[in-house]
């Protein structure tokens, strides 16, 4: 995996330009095989950090929510790897996910929504879990959700074991 481990742990996150910024730092180092998962809930900043990475990556956008298509792939602009964005929310298992054939190999891949159902695509990967104010004093009514509210983003490298049990 190609994501510099100065990014893992955890980032506080002002504006959706920032947002986006951290996106554009992490493309820039991405490479075919590598897998993120982002996780978070509706308005978090998925689709923003994707638009980063797309432009760190130097792929064809505009990058946006796939959620009806299921899957929208990238291409690049600068002889990099395409980017596949995935948004699995509509779908019911990882065997709809698998059905969709990405190629992993070839492609840098995001799965929104993939907590759960995309670990099996990759032996590593990387888990993006974002955060936005959501109880108490700090809720967001569904109207605010795309507003410059402050987002943690939580960046850790995941692998599922290969050994024979």
């Amino acid at each position: 995996m190609s994501v510099d481990p100065a990014f893992l742990g955890h980032h506080e996150i002002d504006t959706s330009a920032a947002m986006e910024q951290l996106g554009v730092r992490i493309g820039e180092g991405l490479t075919a095989g590598d897998l993120l998962i982002l996780t978070g809930p509706l308005g978090a900043g998925k689709t923003t950090f994707t638009r980063g990475l797309a432009r760190g990556l130097g792929v064809r956008g505009p990058v946006q929510s796939p959620t009806f298509v299921i899957a929208r792939t990238h291409p690049s602009l600068v002889g990099r790897a395409p980017l596949v964005h995935v948004d699995a929310y509509r779908l019911g298992s990882d065997a709809e996910l698998d059905d969709l054939d990405l190629d992993l190999a070839r492609s840098v891949v995001v799965v929104e929504w993939g907590r759960g159902m995309a670990e099996e695509l990759a032996d590593t990967w990387w888990d993006i879990e974002l955060e936005r104010p959501v109880g108490g004093d700090e809720q967001l009514d569904p109207s605010e959700l795309d507003t410059d509210a402050p987002r943690r983003v939580t960046i850790t490298r995941e692998g599922r074991s290969t050994s024979a049990g």
